[in-house]
């Protein structure tokens, strides 16, 4: 009994610094807008000017999972997610979120359709 009291901490200590690395997440977005596909933070495109800053985001996920996305934008605009064929409206300043499960596999624009602005390019795989 005395031994599992003395090895308590130590799982405790190993439990606590496995969820702050999960926490910290392993990889981002050009954009600075969360983690990568497939992990729990949701990217985010930034748009600046009627661009999405860092260039266009590549997005990569497989059949079956969800797409999630944010599109967070400077100006007014309709955000286009093509071959889903989903419209949204962000309004100047607003955050828009996409959450779609990946039925569709290929690879597919997304784009500030009054601008012709493509900010994204989504890979579904099989």
């Amino acid at each position: 009994m005395n031994q599992a009291k003395k090895l308590i901490p130590a799982v405790l200590l190993v439990l606590v610094a496995a969820l702050g690395l999960t926490a910290c997440g392993s990889g981002g977005t050009t954009n600075g807008g969360g983690a990568q596909a497939g992990s729990a933070a949701v990217p985010t495109i930034v748009i600046r000017n009627g661009e999405p800053v860092g260039g266009i985001e590549k997005l990569e996920y497989s059949a079956g999972e969800d797409i999630r996305f944010r599109v967070k934008s400077d100006i007014a605009e309709e955000v286009h997610f093509h071959g889903y064929e989903l419209m949204k409206d962000v309004p100047a300043g607003g955050t828009v979120s996409f959450d779609v499960p990946a039925e569709i596999e290929g690879i597919f624009e997304v784009e500030l359709e009054g601008e012709k602005e493509q900010i994204a390019e989504i890979t579904v795989n099989p």
